[in-house]
């Protein structure tokens, strides 16, 4: 059975004592804590914990971020860590969709169920942090890391993993790296053929949302872009090129700044579905019909795609299936160093799909044109 345990490093030897003081004294979360935190009853948390299937993903979220704010670390698993034979990997994050975490999560939580091994679950917020964090885990017995972007992208990570004798497994890195196993999507050609769909839909001035700065895919994705408009014959506007960070929020403010363009743009490309559908908000707080006035199309297709209204038309990412893939190769070369067998790190290229939604259409000539926008 899998344990989702979340880790909390303590960063002084106060904290130390006030940790191990708090364990002592019982002041550890219960799953009944989680419980109360993500509004369910303690039966679904469990169910959530260890991977079954028959769970809601809006319920399945709320859980999976109550274990996050909570540091939970279920008491079984706590008390068979002195062992030490069983496999401990780590999986860090630090991304600000809900819905792609629920996804990472999910898909490291099912293959660790199948697998039997412990999970470790590590919120970190920057580079900075994370590294003396990863530094305390492998001190404590972890073996493996599971590391999205940007933690993936950064060289001094993947150096650290190597300095402690550990796994890095990244996933979703904007290229692959020949010292560690890695498995990831075409980045470039999935935005590429996102907007050429685009682009043979009718549309030419098409606003683009660029993700976080600090993960190399935001710049493939964006060369995708802008590669395919070149290809079609058309210009590359800098005022149709805005920066986001792939939370909501960056989506809200990149999108009013498109559609305050003039002429403004007849669809919006974001480089993630938070951003997507913060721009769809956008456009309905400035009357603005989706699709008929503007097209928005996202990227991942996460929970959020198809729970929006319109759906958005986006790039399938298979994130649940590429974390479940890290954690079975995290195990096998982490079995196969035990054994003292050499495990190359193997690069893994998963399918993406352009999944196509009510987000998209044809721009109108009134669209083409650019109708009078209200203001708010």
């Amino acid at each position: 059975m899998a344990w989702v345990m979340a880790d909390t490093a303590p960063t002084s030897p106060v904290a130390t004592r006030r940790l191990r003081t708090s364990r002592r004294s019982g002041g550890a979360p219960t799953i009944a804590d989680v419980a109360r935190e993500a509004r369910c009853s303690p039966m679904t948390v469990s169910r959530v914990i260890n991977g079954e299937g028959n769970v809601r993903e809006e319920t399945r979220e709320q859980v999976l971020a109550a274990i996050a704010k909570l540091n939970y670390a279920p008491n079984r698993a706590a008390r068979s860590l002195a062992g030490g034979e069983q496999l401990r990997i780590a999986l860090m994050f630090d991304n600000p969709s809900a819905s792609y975490l629920s996804e990472f999560l999910m898909g490291a939580l099912e293959e660790a169920s199948r697998a039997d091994i412990h999970v470790v679950v590590q919120n970190c917020e920057t580079i900075a942090q994370a590294k003396p964090l990863m530094r305390h885990l492998a001190e404590g017995g972890i073996t493996g890391f599971i590391l999205p972007p940007p933690l993936c992208d950064d060289q001094s990570v993947l150096d650290l993993v190597s300095e402690v004798e550990a796994v890095a497994i990244a996933v979703g890195p904007g290229k692959a790296s020949g010292t560690h196993a890695a498995v990831l999507i075409d980045d470039f050609q999935a935005a590429y053929d996102m907007t050429a769909h685009i682009i043979g839909l009718g549309h030419k001035r098409i606003g683009f949302i660029i993700g976080n700065p600090e993960q190399v895919a935001s710049g493939r994705r964006l060369n995708g872009y802008k590669a395919a408009l070149e290809e079609a014959g058309l210009p590359v506007l800098d005022e149709l090129i805005v920066q986001g960070r792939f939370t909501y929020r960056s989506g809200m403010q990149a999108a009013e700044k498109l559609i305050a363009v003039e002429p403004r743009p007849t669809a919006i490309f974001a480089s993630n579905d938070d951003m997507a559908a913060a721009s769809v908000a956008v456009a309905h707080r400035r009357h603005l019909d989706v699709p008929n006035d503007i097209t928005v199309c996202g990227f991942d297709d996460t929970a959020m795609a198809s729970t929006i209204w319109p759906e958005l038309t986006t790039i399938r990412q298979p994130i649940r299936e590429m974390t479940a893939w890290a954690v079975s190769a995290a195990v096998r070369i982490i079995k196969a160093r035990r054994a003292g067998e050499r495990a190359s790190p193997e690069q893994k290229m998963l399918p993406y799909t352009l999944v196509r939604r009510e987000s998209d259409s044809g721009p109108t000539l009134a669209a083409a044109a650019g109708p009078r926008i209200r203001p708010l």
